[in-house]
C-alpha cells in the first residue's frame, strides 16, 4: 500500500481508511492543518505499532518526535541512500533511534 498525503489531516484520514495498513509511513514535520507531532500522535491512537520515520529540517523537534515513540528520525536534507537504509533498519527491526 502507497499513499502521498497533502497535508497532516489527510494523512491521519487516509492512514485510517486503509483496511491492510502500511509497513512504513514517512511523516514530514511541517505540514498544512497539521503538523508531524499531531498527525503522528492520532495515527498512534489508532495503531501504536505502525513504524514511523520523522523528517524535518528542524532539529529542535527531533526530541519531540522521538518521544512519542517513532521508529526513526531523518534531518533533512538527506541523501536518497540514507532514506533506504533508514526504512531498511526499521523495516529489519535494527532502529537505532536518531
Amino acid at each position: 500500500m502507497i499513499g502521498t498525503a497533502n497535508n497532516g489531516e489527510e494523512a491521519v484520514q487516509m492512514f485510517n481508511s486503509f483496511s491492510e495498513k502500511p509497513n512504513i509511513i514517512l511523516m514530514d514535520h511541517r505540514m498544512p492543518i497539521k503538523n508531524g507531532i499531531e498527525s503522528t500522535k492520532e495515527i498512534f491512537q489508532i495503531a501504536n505499532s505502525v513504524k514511523i520515520i520523522f523528517v524535518s529540517a528542524d532539529k529542535t523537534i527531533k526530541q519531540e518526535a522521538l518521544s512519542l515513540g517513532i521508529a526513526g528520525f531523518l534531518e533533512k536534507p538527506f541523501s536518497l541512500n540514507n532514506l533506504v537504509v533508514k526504512i531498511n533498519d526499521v523495516l529489519s527491526s535494527q532502529v537505532i533511534y536518531s
